[in-house]
């Protein structure tokens, strides 16, 4: 999918709502009539669209792909009729058309500059994650606490002092960003991004940080995470059944 830069905000309207508005399928809609939920399911429809577009499928139904995904087909078709009409009744989803038409919705078809803070073993491996620049969010800012680290380079990227954020952020255009720092450390890094201008945030930090309306956080710990799968973990298939199906447990993981 091609991208060009653009600044950040050219296409956010006033008190952040933004409308989507376009040819064919595409309605307007603002960001506050749309389901967090929904915008969480979207890019797992995308990745499911590219594989099925790389394995040579040109149509799928709604059917289809929620057999791929473990959900039903009328939430797929509920989750999309919020932006539009992308299908045929009786035909399906034309692959290309419904990918280019997400990856539109999501901004996914142009490059996102992004901050790093934290360059410890996490935020080093989070730095040399492929898929990350794959994608188009590439990572042009680093930065820490630590003043040992401060002035080192990682590639071609010096690591910043945080006093420096706000300076960095905006010369970058960067808004969004990624917390890969201890706990302890989190809200007050977290504050610093949201003062700077930063409107999205993905936080690896093992703690629950809290930002304003206007800015988005998405919460990653790992921990949590296997710990919330213990509880199925049970060699009794009886107990196993109880707990749900392999379908249930695709679709809880994936688009719950």
């Amino acid at each position: 999918m091609p991208r060009s830069p653009k600044d950040t905000n050219s296409r956010s309207a006033e008190h952040g709502e933004r409308e989507h508005t376009g040819p064919n399928g595409l309605r307007s809609v603002s960001q506050a009539e749309i389901p967090d939920i929904v915008i969480k399911r979207l890019p797992i429809y995308a990745r499911s669209l590219q594989y099925l577009a790389h394995e040579g499928v040109e149509t799928v139904s709604s059917g289809d792909l929620g057999t791929r995904l473990g959900v039903s087909a009328a939430q797929i078709r509920r989750d999309l009729s919020y932006f539009g009409e992308f299908g045929k009744q009786g035909k399906g989803y034309n692959v290309d058309y419904l990918l280019e038409q997400i990856s539109g919705i999501l901004q996914l078809d142009r490059e996102w500059p992004m901050a790093l803070v934290g360059l410890g073993h996490l935020g080093r491996a989070l730095l040399h994650l492929e898929g990350l620049s794959q994608q188009g969010f590439c990572i042009t800012a680093l930065f820490d606490h630590n003043p040992v680290k401060i002035g080192q380079k990682i590639g071609d990227l010096p690591i910043h002092d945080m006093e420096t954020l706000p300076e960095v952020l905006q010369r970058e255009n960067i808004k969004m960003a990624i917390v890969a720092v201890p706990a302890r450390g989190a809200q007050e890094a977290v504050d610093a991004l949201v003062a700077a201008g930063v409107r999205a945030i993905l936080n690896y930090a093992p703690i629950i940080v809290h930002v304003p309306p206007h800015v988005r956080i998405r919460h990653i710990d790992p921990v949590v995470a296997l710990q919330s799968m213990t509880y199925y973990v049970n060699d009794d298939p009886v107990s196993a059944r109880r707990n749900g199906s392999g379908a249930d447990r695709v679709r809880l993981g994936w688009l719950d």
